[in-house]
């Protein structure tokens, strides 16, 4: 049965192709200073760059810029963030790009005003603010977090091997999204394909854990199935709308707190694979991908019936004559056979990790308690070494 649960979700959505609409609805709500926060710069070769400054100076903000946002943001661009909104004395943090452009954003947020060290305070003891927190929107670009439209924010220390997020409460949640399908458009297909596998982990760690019946799994077990089906269109027609907006939906339901209520959760794929991002700062999609199948091989027996369904309802696997192990088995095949389809890093050794980095890669990842299985550090660094 479903456990007891309060939920709460603050973020307004703005979705589809006229969805820039809502940024004009929402600017009037702010104060003068807008921190403007982006990645590379592709937002300015694909016109959407244009797009929001002409709404910011529409409404005569004045317009601060934090750019340079990295894929796996870190601590020290953080405390430059933290300048530049001070020096900015932002009214509003707008964050236009993907997850780790939102996260980023949300990270500045609780941090302006903060008189402690922002890594120490939500990153190592996992504080909850106590300072004013200046207020998050997202123009989103790529899909694949859900940072959109919940309180998530990771960061990475390369000093210290770490990479953690910190989900911060509703307070911290974007007060508004801009999600328009289009605007993933241009995306490379090794960015688009990681951050398909990223909406596919949401999902399974919340999924793989528990073994009630309850309403959160069927939802999970519908957006699985919509995703791969998708997933699939959306890798040989990348500007197939149809396919594009779905997986982007997908992906926000996939994080935005709603499938997780009145479950444990498991998490752990996300504490292998950013422990890998640490070391390597490789793309967290694909990082997640390298680890899962060694993963949920390994979990698979301490969580038969969940994998059993798993395979049954998700991937169409007939137990006729089969035993539960044998079912389950043919599930995580399938599975496999459609992340190489998409063309999905499946090994770690492609991410540049070697054998003589397995201890520490050990030593950085978090134990989490909510999935079948509790890992030991011999075990966790068995599932590297099956990674390789």
């Amino acid at each position: 049965m479903l456990g007891n649960f309060t939920y709460c979700n603050p973020t307004r959505l703005y979705f589809g192709k006229d969805a820039m609409q809502g940024l004009e609805k929402e600017l009037p709500k702010y104060g003068k200073n807008v921190l403007l926060v982006y990645g590379g710069g592709s937002i300015k070769k694909n016109g959407i760059y244009a797009q929001v400054k002409a709404a910011l100076e529409k409404y005569g903000k004045n317009v601060f810029e934090d750019a340079g946002v990295m894929p796996n943001p870190t601590v020290e661009k953080l405390y430059e963030g933290v300048e530049r909104a001070r020096a900015a004395k932002a009214d509003l943090i707008l964050a236009v790009g993907g997850g780790s452009v939102c996260d980023y954003a949300k990270a500045v947020s609780v941090s302006v005003h903060c008189d402690e060290d922002p890594w120490e305070k939500y990153y190592i003891r996992f504080e909850e603010p106590t300072c004013e927190i200046v207020p998050v929107a997202c123009v989103l670009t790529m899909v694949g977090t859900g940072s959109e439209m919940n309180g998530g924010s990771v960061i990475t220390n390369h000093a210290q091997k770490l990479k953690i997020g910190h989900v911060f409460g509703t307070e911290v949640y974007p007060k508004f999204s801009v999600l328009n399908p289009e605007f993933t458009f241009t995306l490379p297909k090794y960015q688009m394909v990681a951050g398909f596998y990223d909406i596919m982990s949401h999902i399974l760690e919340q999924y793989f854990s528990g073994t009630d019946d309850n309403t959160s799994d069927y939802i999970m077990e519908g957006l699985l199935r919509s995703l791969i089906h998708s997933a699939s269109v959306a890798v040989e027609d990348p500007k197939n709308y149809e396919a594009r907006s779905n997986i982007m939906w997908t992906a926000t339901w996939a994080l935005n707190t709603l499938v997780a209520m009145g479950k444990d959760t498991d998490w752990e794929v996300h504490m292998l694979g950013q422990a890998v991002g640490a070391h390597t700062d490789a793309t967290h999609g694909m990082t997640l991908a390298a680890v899962s199948m060694a993963y949920y091989r390994y979990i698979m027996p301490y969580g038969l019936a969940k994998f059993r369904r798993y395979a049954v309802s998700v991937w169409g696997v007939d137990p006729a004559g089969k035993t539960d192990e044998a079912v389950a088995a043919e599930g995580l095949e399938r599975m496999e056979a459609w992340m190489r389809s998409l063309g999905l890093v499946m090994n770690l050794t492609d991410l540049g990790v070697k054998e003589d980095m397995i201890d520490g890669l050990v030593k950085s990842t978090l134990v989490m308690e909510g999935g079948y299985k509790v890992l030991t550090p011999e075990e966790i660094a068995q599932i590297f070494r099956a990674s390789l």
